[in-house]
């Protein structure tokens, strides 16, 4: 399998393992429970480990993406870092997952908590330069797929922490988990012009 390669499995790793802890997780909650919370508890290490081999996919797929573009290599190298940091240092508990945590936001973030909170902020940024990198190198639909996709990940932005923020969340982030496997199918063909 090629560099590139690995970011075609990577969304859909994350994607896969998250949705099926989100079904099987007693108490979480999608309309509620970011993935992030599915670090805690006693399977906690399940989306630790989705967390840091997603992000150490999306680390070798950068490798392979620089013949092609340095800043968009960059940002999903930035994009995979930010990953791995969110599995490394986890969320607090809150809104009532895992059983017994608060039923509302934690009074005070933990050092671990704020750090995840970075860490999740050097995902986004990443994330969402990369598209827009990708927007102006491919042709195409792909082209206007990926400024699109762009626009759409910083919509959740607004509105985190509020009711439907964390379903937009889902549904915007799964949108740019599939961009991505698209941008590095792309790039991964040998017809690819760098």
């Amino acid at each position: 399998m090629s560099r590139t390669a690995c970011g075609v499995v990577a969304g859909p790793l994350y994607l896969v393992v998250g949705y099926a802890q989100a079904f099987t997780r007693e108490g979480f909650d999608l309309s509620r429970h970011p993935f992030s919370m599915l670090s805690l508890g006693s399977l906690g290490w399940i989306q630790i480990a989705n967390f840091i081999v997603s992000g150490a996919l999306f680390l070798v797929a950068a490798t392979g993406m620089a013949k092609h573009t340095k800043w968009g290599a960059r940002l999903i190298g930035l994009m995979g870092v930010g990953m791995i940091l969110g599995g490394v240092f986890v969320a607090d508990p809150a809104m009532g997952f895992p059983a017994g945590a608060p039923d509302g936001p934690p009074a005070s973030l933990s050092w671990h908590g704020a750090l995840h909170a970075v860490a999740f902020g050097l995902a986004m940024i990443g994330w969402i330069g990369a598209c827009f990198v990708f927007a102006r190198r491919l042709g195409g639909w792909l082209a206007v797929v990926s400024g699109l996709t762009g626009v759409l990940l910083v919509v959740p932005m607004a509105f985190l922490g509020n009711p439907g923020g964390t379903v937009l969340l889902y549904v915007v982030a799964t949108i740019g988990w599939v961009w991505t496997s698209l941008v590095s199918l792309r790039l991964n063909r040998p017809a690819f012009s760098s």
